[in-house]
């Protein structure tokens, strides 16, 4: 089968994926995050897949497991693993609204990683349109939590996965049309400081201000930073009052590193910085992390399988490891073969500029089709 020749049509995808986009997905809203399930489901029924349902906790949205019909249901076939969270609050589109421009194709969410999703429902349908039987079952899952680092459905996403011969990702693509087989490790940090109250105009000098010692702590993980491993302060909450010492301060912090055991030392860095320096204590505890994702012979054996299917596309791909963790980081850290960042080309996600390559839809749509078909 050469995925050339599926008649994938660009403007039948955007009018597809226009619904998903104009469909906003923060994740911290759930019921926002639920809106855009209920959409994909819909869709892979209408393709003839069997929906099932997995409550979400921790305050999250669900889950949503589509297994396409296959006279090998049940045996380990492909996972399709993807997430419907985007980073860009309710009213975005306000202020990014869905529009094409040349070749790009603008909205929240639409690189990471909706259009990356839809397409590869797309290349499924394709390849029932053309009556193609892939080699083995397939199984789409999509998640609710991947931008805050998949705390309520690691669990679910491990165990699919160990279910399975391969899991394909289709988080963006890089921007030389490459895709990724490895991924750096990522931590994430819970910060406090606590103080001690005043009022700021008549007794200044007696309060303890969390906020000068979190603003202190803050400069400090930042000149932690080396080639190695990087740390950044993300979010920061503090007072309430400006007549008021702020009593305290909280924020979450964020390191990544490309080897383990430079993570693992920058962890241990990291939570000895807890303790009380002039009456003001800080703490510093840990969060989710994604361990580093090496690739192994099973991933580039997968990758060379791509890369195949791509030169009968007439398409270059390369490959290499990225940083901007995945739910990839888990299964390629298990061992499972795993290939990602099969979706679309584009650029500034996480902000008022995101947007895709819109040739890059049915290109990548081809190549995945071509995966799916071969795979066994």
């Amino acid at each position: 089968m050469n995925p050339a020749h599926l008649p994938f049509d660009t403007e039948i995808m955007l009018r597809g994926l226009r619904g998903w986009v104009e469909c906003e997905s923060p994740t911290w809203d759930a019921a926002a995050v639920e809106r855009m399930l209920d959409l994909a489901a819909r869709d892979m029924a209408i393709m003839g897949a069997t929906i099932e349902r997995i409550a979400g906790r921790q305050g999250f949205a669900g889950c949503v497991r589509a297994r396409f019909p296959h006279p090998r249901q049940g045996e380990p076939g492909i996972l399709i693993a993807g997430h419907m969270d985007t980073v860009h609050p309710v009213g975005t589109l306000a202020r990014l609204p869905w529009r094409r421009e040349g070749n790009k194709c603008y909205g929240p969410g639409i690189c990471d990683m909706k259009g990356g999703n839809y397409l590869t429902l797309e290349a499924i349908r394709q390849l029932i349109k053309a009556s193609i039987a892939t080699p083995l079952p397939i199984t789409i899952l999509f998640t609710p939590d991947e931008e805050v680092g998949t705390p309520s459905t690691r669990d679910i996403i491990e165990a699919e996965a160990q279910r399975n011969k391969y899991v394909l990702v289709p988080e963006p693509g890089r921007q030389d049309n490459g895709v990724v087989t490895g991924r750096y490790a990522i931590a994430r940090f819970n910060l406090e400081a606590i103080g001690r109250p005043s009022h700021a105009g008549a007794r200044l000098g007696a309060g303890r201000s969390a906020i000068r010692e979190m603003a202190r702590q803050i400069l400090a993980i930042d000149g932690m930073t080396t080639e190695d491993c990087t740390f950044s302060v993300g979010i920061v909450h503090a007072g309430q009052w400006v007549n008021c010492v702020a009593t305290t301060a909280t924020g979450e912090a964020l390191s990544m590193a490309k080897r383990q055991a430079d993570l693992d030392h920058g962890v241990e860095r990291m939570l000895a910085l807890s303790g009380t320096t002039d009456d003001v204590t800080f703490k510093v505890t840990r969060g989710v992390t994604r361990p580093v994702w090496e690739p192994d012979s099973g991933t580039m054996a997968l990758y060379e399988k791509a890369r195949d299917i791509a030169e009968q596309l007439g398409l270059s791909l390369p490959h290499g490891s990225a940083g901007g963790g995945s739910d990839g980081n888990f299964t390629g850290a298990l061992g499972i073969p795993t290939l990602d960042g099969l979706g679309v080309r584009g650029t500034d996600m996480h902000t008022l500029n995101e947007h895709i390559e819109i040739d890059s839809l049915a290109e990548r749509g081809r190549l995945m089709a071509g995966l799916l078909a071969t795979l066994a």
